[in-house]
């Protein structure tokens, strides 16, 4: 059987968080391109560990299907701006998990980095458990 090992699963994330935070509180000294899409990737990145740490015996592409359907509806919940929405968004957490504006760039991003992270947990994490 296959499985994740929670334990790293939650470390990559934590450690994924906290390059997250500092690379959005670093983009203007950072190149553009990736200030531009390097959080997103990170934080698609961050979806694809947590349904990892979730599932720890689902397949490397069944997570980045979930990773991905999750990614695409909260950029495409963007377009939705009621009131009572934007109020959690504008706080700071709040911000960071729903985001302020639909950008088709972001999908790309989201792309790049949860398959950057399933080919890592294809190749290197998801082993047979001994």
């Amino acid at each position: 059987m296959k499985q994740r090992h929670p334990k790293y699963q939650i470390l990559f994330f934590f450690v994924a968080l906290l390059f997250g935070l500092s690379v959005r509180n670093s983009e203007p000294h950072l190149p553009y391109y990736f200030s531009l899409m390097g959080p997103d990737m990170i934080w698609a990145g961050m979806v694809f560990l947590g349904f990892g740490i979730l599932f720890p015996n689902t397949k490397t592409l069944s997570i980045g299907v979930y990773s991905i359907v999750f990614a695409f509806g909260i950029e495409i919940s963007q377009l939705y701006q009621a009131d009572w929405i934007n109020e959690i968004r504008s706080n700071k957490w709040g911000g960071l998990v729903l985001g302020h504006g639909f950008l088709w760039s972001d999908l790309l991003a989201y792309t790049l980095g949860i398959g950057i992270l399933g080919f890592l947990d294809y190749r290197f994490i998801f082993r047979v458990k001994k």
